[in-house]
């Protein structure tokens, strides 16, 4: 009896091979398996074979967990298809488990009858002892219901690698390329695009690029033998049908930087970022110190202190400052948040959420900084906040937050995750020329200078680089006279200016678009509104239960402070409202207090993102299906 989730071929590889819409693959091995490389080089050969994909890679939380141990487990998970592509996927439909502690995390995700490939060379009484196994389970019958591929794949690669010279050491490192050798066979994978970036990567090792060659080489052969047996199944999965154009996957981190430099080139200004090394946020850093050539400058400080200061600086200087950090971070710059609220000087600050508090789960993704993004500062310090929803949305969304942030003089704070921040999607790369530019332009005429003599549309006070003759002026966190910049502490300027500050967010609110409905109708049973990375498994979700003709709609916020403005009206067209969130219920306070809707919390604070089929049991008990 077939169990397996995916058809089995009813062809070889050289007549058809058997034709699916969408696949989930996961990897898992070692921390030191190389498990993120094998996922991202399948991630962008499958981009190539012109699949829509979304990919989750799940690192371990111990940095250094013991060799061998589930604490170390390191996985990668890519959702393809022929369709659409919103989330990595639910179960995946193949499992790679290169040791017994990969094989015992992940098994309980993969779907009940889906492929188990696993190293059975990494099967030693040893690694089943430290993976916790009282018995081998490529033995004991328990993973009867799954379809088990078991190969010594560790045996294989040393057959294959050692005969050219390289130590057992190095060629036992290349089992993940004899694994991802036998995958790109099960799915048709091109070889040439992986074996060019291995001659790049060891450019200086060629021994070791031969090796690793050699090995993905072997591992497709192999698959090419063993379907002749009928072993390993072959399967093909269309292109999906995109718009036409040139695509990149990309990540959030990666399209947050892009997004950064391009804000920066439409305003005219350059860019500066400091930033300390927190993880999940520290990709960021690393990506904007590649694009030195467009006139980026990066500053890694010293502490979080200092990194939130040295932009507050530069924006102080005339350039576009940006900071960035993680939970723990964020509460860090909080002083300096307010002092650039005061000084009213435009400030990005990137914050890529983690699961807390304190240390908490620093390589895992949570939703829980929305009430510290909004409200986390000392006095009435008001800001913008937004939100990106996907890896490929980080690109606009960081835009929006340069435009924001320089056209009101302002600190606007933008939410990312960990999930966001390290998953890939495909990517259209824009018309740079074809974005609408926002100038800055400096106070430069002494004649009538006041340094908070505002714009009457926006209340931004003007923006004078430091040592324009004529146009010397204060700034700092003690409170300013409204108009001259005088330290003032008159009870009625205070009053004044606290006002102003805030009203700079109802300027804005009439400044950002009005929120839409994405999926179904503008009124109904039930609306489904989200924030951030839920984006994918809510988007997924209520388009299926739309087309099986359930009453549901899909409103999904990029603006969270301010809100858009048409927002509680809309929200009150529908008898119910559901929040899914990856915290404990921030938004759905904010939407309960600020527009007194009937709105339900989903919560979900696992370190995992939420599930298709999660979501749609919550819409279903809620309709009373």
């Amino acid at each position: 009896m077939r169990t397996s989730t995916l058809p089995t071929p009813e062809a070889s590889l050289s007549d058809a091979r058997q034709p699916l819409e969408s696949v989930v693959v996961r990897f898992a091995g070692d921390s030191g398996d190389g498990i993120q490389l094998t996922g991202n080089r399948f991630a962008a050969v499958t981009a190539l074979a012109g699949n829509d994909l979304t990919t989750f890679p799940d690192f371990p939380a111990e940095i250094r967990a013991p060799v061998g141990t589930t604490y170390g487990v390191s996985a990668f998970q890519i959702n393809f298809g022929a369709r659409a592509v919103k989330t990595s996927g639910d179960a995946p439909d193949v499992l790679v488990a290169l040791n017994p502690a990969a094989l015992k995390v992940e098994l309980g995700r993969l779907k009940p009858g889906g492929i188990v490939i696993v190293d059975s060379g990494a099967f030693n009484e040893r690694s089943l002892r430290k993976a916790g196994y009282a018995a081998d389970p490529l033995n004991d019958g328990s993973l009867a219901s799954y379809r088990l591929i078991a190969i010594d794949i560790s045996k294989m690669t040393l057959e294959t690698v050692k005969p050219l010279g390289v130590s057992q050491h190095d060629a036992l490192r290349c089992k993940n390329i004899w694994t991802l050798g036998l995958v790109y066979w099960m799915f048709g994978r091109d070889r040439k695009p992986t074996a060019d970036w291995l001659k790049k990567r060891f450019a200086d090792s060629p021994l070791i690029a031969s090796g690793n060659i050699a090995a993905l080489d072997a591992g497709h052969a192999f698959g090419e033998t063993a379907e002749l047996s009928g072993d390993i199944p072959g399967y093909s999965v269309a292109p999906a049908s995109l718009d036409p154009g040139l695509y990149r996957t990309i990540t959030g981190g990666e399209a947050l930087a892009w997004g950064l430099v391009a804000g920066a080139h439409l305003a005219g200004l350059k860019l500066f970022f400091a930033s300390y090394p927190i993880t999940p946020a520290s990709p960021l850093l690393h990506a904007l110190t590649s694009l030195r050539r467009l006139g980026v400058s990066t500053f890694q400080a010293e502490d979080e202190i200092a990194a939130v200061c040295a932009a507050i600086g530069a924006s102080y200087a005339g350039a576009m400052g940006v900071t960035s950090s993680s939970g723990p971070g964020l509460a860090l710059k909080g002083e300096a948040l307010g002092l650039a609220v005061a000084a009213e000087l435009p400030l990005v600050v990137v914050n890529t959420q983690r699961a807390g508090p304190s240390t908490g789960l620093p390589t895992k993704t949570e939703q829980s900084d929305l009430m510290q993004a909004l409200f986390g500062r000392h006095g009435e310090s008001p800001l913008a906040v937004l939100a990106a929803s996907g890896s490929s949305d980080c690109f606009e969304t960081a835009i929006e937050a340069v435009r924001i942030a320089t056209r009101y003089m302002i600190p606007v704070i933008v939410l990312s995750d960990g999930y966001i921040a390290n998953a890939a999607q495909p990517w259209r790369v824009p018309d740079i020329t074809a974005l609408s530019p926002f100038p800055v332009e400096f106070r430069t005429d002494p004649k009538g200078f006041a340094p908070y003599a505002r714009d009457a549309a926006t209340l931004a006070r003007p923006w004078a680089i430091p040592g324009t003759p004529g146009l010397e002026h204060r700034i700092g966190g003690l409170e300013k006279d409204q108009l001259t910049g005088a330290i003032s502490y008159d009870p009625a300027n205070h009053q004044q200016m606290s006002d102003t500050r805030a009203e700079k967010l109802d300027r804005i609110a009439l400044d950002i678009p009005l929120q839409t409905v994405e999926t179904g109708r503008g009124e109904g049973r039930l609306a489904v509104v989200g924030w951030g990375s839920t984006h994918g498994p809510i988007s997924r979700a209520v388009v299926s239960l739309v087309e099986r003709g359930y009453d549901v709609a899909h409103i999904h916020l990029r603006h969270l402070s301010p809100l858009p403005p048409n927002l509680g009206e809309l929200l009150r067209r529908y008898e119910t409202v559901l929040v899914p969130e990856m915290n404990k219920g921030q938004l759905v306070q904010l939407l309960r207090a600020q527009y007194l809707v009937p709105a339900e919390g989903l919560n979900k604070i696992s370190g995992q993102p939420f599930k298709i089929a999660e979501i749609e049991a919550a819409i279903l008990a809620r309709l009373g299906s």
